[in-house]
């Protein structure tokens, strides 16, 4: 088992707390797990991303190559394209839809969504939408982190109970609500590759 994942987004999207679930998980599964992480203008809406390997054998170093990355998971579709060329040619981009335009020259949005169509392996996710549905609009990270479990190999039910670890000092509710949240993500997935 090998998943080499470069999360991405801006600075108060909840990167770290999809890493921390991604990360939580892994160990659970008693793997082995290496991340790095970037940390920009966070309180001003910078980039944000982390380098995350996990594998069933030892791991040398905690950076992707440039082609290697199994999954860029991105919350932000702009930051989704910086790390296009880590991609492998068979690897999954999956992108939340709707942008946070913290610069003001921020691209048209159709042209963001026409280079990220051009990726063999794509899938845009309205996260913020379905979030909304669940009357938890802080878990949209957390449908993305669910939007992309189909492509890596982490048993779905460590990352329950890796929610469950993390949220459940916030209380049952705040758990409940981010589980739904990693369910509906990945359905959403799911039903996209049906279409294919």
């Amino acid at each position: 088992m090998k998943a080499d994942i470069i999360l991405s987004g801006v600075g108060g999207q909840g990167i770290l707390s999809i890493a921390a679930t991604l990360g939580t998980a892994a160990l659970q599964e008693g793997l082995n797990m290496k991340q790095s992480e970037v940390h920009g203008m966070s309180q001003r809406g910078g980039d944000v991303s982390s380098n995350m390997r996990i594998s069933d054998k030892p791991i040398a170093s905690d950076l992707i190559a440039k082609g290697k990355a199994d999954v860029i998971l991105s919350v932000e579709p702009m930051e989704s394209l910086r790390f296009i060329s880590y991609l492998k040619p068979d690897g999954w981009l999956i992108t939340n839809s709707k942008p946070f335009k913290n610069i003001a020259v921020y691209p048209d949005i159709e042209d963001i969504y026409k280079e990220i169509r051009k990726i063999k392996n794509h899938i845009i996710v309205n996260a913020d939408e379905i979030a909304a549905e669940l009357k938890s609009l802080r878990s949209s990270n957390i449908v993305m982190l669910g939007a992309a479990t189909p492509f890596l190999e982490i048993n779905f039910e460590s990352l329950k109970k890796s929610l469950q670890s993390i949220f459940e000092n916030k209380g049952q509710d705040v758990v409940d609500k981010n589980i739904a949240a990693l369910e509906k993500g990945r359905e959403f997935a799911l039903a996209e590759i049906q279409k294919r």
